[in-house]
């Protein structure tokens, strides 16, 4: 079953009022300015909310998409984790407001609408801001960018001002689900080619696409003993065999991952394809290695020969790419942070984003704003860096001169004055295109991986998607 298309009629009957309840007032997390308000609940879908109001608030409101997606059950846990970490928002005078969707697991239109659904409850009970943010981080960029596409479309003649104004997207997963995630197919056939061990042979034996059998018990900490079992990822450089040394270099050289992040990419590609797989497609496959040739191991011709080759099921693909990929038809003004040593989403899905934003037949290029910092985390970068690029954004919507790089660059100093956490900027970096980092698949060069056309018609044609 798919998920309700925005902008239908059914859509709208699911989003905004006032949920099972109204807003309550909470306590607030640690690192909020004095005097803010704080309150929680949960929407008619079962999904809890945060907000935060600060007692000198600009008038605008920033809606914040989280990453992940978190595999277990939705909690307030989470909103109030963000609201923490992102407490510079709320610091700069904006109001913030982050939803934990209804559910764990995958869904970027059904966490999509789940904001949605906040920022009608937010007006309902504080009124209509000023201006209206949406900020997405890691995952959670895709689906800011989702919603920049479809709840923050041009409205029509007469129709007033979109739901949002900007978007803020920082260490985005912009490249969609259809292809953003090839670096960890890759990831798992590579690892088994070497490692022989996740499953190991006198294991019960499935597809690696399908990341792990739905009953299976393992966790993350026994991901990390087969890693650490196989290359010594774990140990010292100097503590390693001979063969784990030689079996990790070739699994880093081929995949191009970073050492640290291996066994999170690994995680990765068992517990949230299990979910993507099992619990979103019903067993259909929509990864593919097939026509990818391995390189830089120290025997290549023996990986491409012994390596375990699969295709995906087509219509698993077009479920998970109406879902996920991005047409590139943006109206609003989107402004993008990300490090550019981020271990977890490469660098490169920015280029794959900005491809995919020229190359729509009605291209939003014109209101993308790119930039990069010399940084080497995901989660979290600069408070300075944060302010400074939502400062940018706002300048931007409000008039209407759309920054450089160099000038984004430029304000930090202004920003760092007042956190002290250090401008990282480098407005000369540009990122290679995404087949730079990411082995192509056949057909797969050209951007946007979904067209705005053919989402319209998959969107008539119905049963496509992924169900909330």
């Amino acid at each position: 079953m798919a998920g309700l298309a925005p902008g239908t009629a059914a859509a709208r009957d699911t989003a905004g009022g006032s949920g099972t309840g109204a807003p309550a007032p909470a306590a607030c997390p640690d690192g909020l300015p004095v005097g803010t308000d704080c309150y929680e609940g949960r929407d008619a879908n079962g999904a809890y909310y945060s907000i935060a109001v600060p007692h000198d608030w600009n008038g605008s409101l920033v809606m914040h998409a989280h990453g992940g997606p978190d595999l277990g059950a939705a909690t307030p846990e989470r909103n109030r984790e963000d609201l923490g970490r992102w407490s510079v928002m709320v610091e700069e005078g904006y109001a913030w407001a982050g939803s934990s969707y209804r559910r764990g697991g995958y869904g970027v239109r059904m966490a999509a609408e789940d904001t949605e659904n906040l920022r009608r409850l937010f007006v309902a009970t504080f009124g209509q801001p000023e201006r209206t943010y949406v900020h997405g981080q890691s995952w959670g960029g895709n689906v800011a960018a989702k919603i920049a596409e479809t709840f923050a479309a041009r409205a029509p003649r007469g129709g007033g001002r979109p739901a949002y104004d900007g978007a803020l997207i920082t260490n985005g997963a912009v490249a969609g689900g259809s292809r953003g995630y090839d670096h960890r197919v890759d990831l798992r056939a590579v690892y088994q080619f070497y490692c022989h061990n996740h499953p190991r042979p006198d294991e019960r034996q499935y597809p690696l696409w399908s990341g792990l059998p739905v009953d299976s018990e393992m966790t993350n900490a026994d991901v990390r003993a087969r890693v650490q079992e196989c290359t010594g990822v774990d140990s010292a450089p100097e503590d390693r065999t001979a063969l784990q040394r030689r079996n990790l270099a070739d699994i880093l050289a081929v995949t191009k991952l970073p050492e640290r992040t291996l066994v999170s990419h690994l995680s990765f590609a068992t517990f949230t394809f299990r979910d993507i797989v099992a619990e979103r497609l019903g067993g259909r496959n929509p990864f593919s290695n097939r026509g990818v040739r391995y390189t830089g191991s120290h025997d290549d011709r023996a990986l491409n020969k012994g390596v375990q080759r699969f295709s995906a099921d087509r219509s698993a693909v077009r479920d998970l790419s109406y879902d996920s990929d991005l047409t590139g038809v943006v109206d609003i003004p989107v402004l993008s942070l990300h490090a550019i040593d981020d271990p977890t989403v490469p660098v490169e899905q920015d280029a794959a984003y900005r491809a995919s934003l020229a190359g729509a037949r009605w291209g939003g290029a014109r209101n993308l704003v790119q930039t990069f910092t010399r940084e080497s985390e995901h989660s979290a970068l600069s408070d300075s860096g944060y302010a400074t690029a939502l400062g940018a954004l706002s300048s931007w919507v409000t008039d209407g001169t759309r920054p450089t790089p160099s000038g984004v660059a430029a304000s930090c100093a202004a920003y760092d004055r007042e956190y002290g956490a250090g401008c990282f900027f480098d407005p000369a970096y540009v990122p290679g295109d995404y087949a730079s980092r990411v082995n192509p698949r056949p057909g797969g060069r050209h951007w946007p991986a979904l067209t705005a056309a053919r989402a319209k018609w998959w969107e008539r044609w119905g049963d496509v998607g992924i169900a909330p």
